[in-house]
């Protein structure tokens, strides 16, 4: 599935400007992320990346501009209002308990109740039904490499312990999933993985910002690709149109392209 650039945005951001003292995070950045598309978030270090991406997840609030969400403006003040409207991020130090299996992970904060007063009086988790939607959610992204949902995440691999953590957006961010640096300490094989999650999640129609430094992985899985230079929105381009040649030239400066 493939982005179409003329339907509205499912979530766009329009001038946004944060400042912190006289450092300048972003200096009116436009964004726009259309359904059923992997969005690449690319620039050097201190660029506005990750003061772009925390202003679109609710850990920082913009000093200026605005964000809709399917059209409608939002305000995020913290991660759990971005997460209430559909927006789930995984962020490169992975919020997974170790001691706990991969289903008690994967339903971490949103615990499945039993039926009945032992659910809701007794407030009893239902840890049979929430393995049940663990397996089909891990099947569903196709991830082959967690049979065991009762293993404690503290036994898994690197790519696996990622691959919960994914498949725990997938499961919940019904509107957009963020992954931030996903495959920054995984070895070759497991970064393929989790870059055919991405896919997976694409070709179910959830749409996909990936911030990333892998330019191979980013021209790899990406469908268009914002690149961030000195606060500002550089360029927008696409791995069918512009090489990874042109993209470092852009985040350098030594190229210049529109920005929209």
């Amino acid at each position: 599935m493939t982005a179409n650039s003329t339907s509205e945005p499912i979530l766009q951001a329009t001038g946004l400007v944060k400042t912190f003292g006289r450092v300048v995070g972003l200096d009116g950045v436009d964004l726009e992320l259309h359904h059923g598309e992997v969005l690449a978030v690319i620039g050097d270090n201190g660029a506005g990346k990750s003061t772009l991406i925390k202003c679109l997840t609710g850990a920082e609030v913009p000093d200026e501009g605005e964000i809709r969400l399917e059209g409608e403006r939002v305000h995020f003040k913290r991660p759990q209002d971005a997460r209430a409207h559909g927006i789930e991020t995984v962020y490169q130090t992975l919020a997974v308990s170790p001691a706990l299996d991969v289903a008690a992970n994967l339903f971490l904060g949103r615990e499945l109740r039993k039926p009945g007063p032992l659910g809701t009086v007794l407030r009893a988790v239902d840890k049979k039904r929430m393995r049940q939607r663990a397996k089909e959610e891990l099947a569903a992204l196709g991830i082959t490499t967690l049979q065991d949902v009762t293993v404690p995440v503290e036994n898994l691999s690197g790519g696996q312990r990622q691959a919960v953590a994914v498949a725990r957006a997938a499961a919940f961010g019904s509107k957009v999933v963020v992954l931030d640096e996903p495959t920054a300490a995984l070895g070759v094989r497991e970064s393929q993985q989790v870059l055919e999650m991405i896919a997976n999640l694409r070709d179910r129609g959830v749409p996909v910002i990936l911030i990333s430094h892998n330019m191979p992985q980013v021209f790899e899985v990406a469908d268009r690709i914002h690149i961030q230079r000195l606060g500002k929105r550089a360029a927008v381009i696409t791995p069918k149109t512009h090489s990874m040649t042109d993209a470092v030239a852009i985040m350098t400066g030594a190229a210049q392209e529109d920005p929209r």
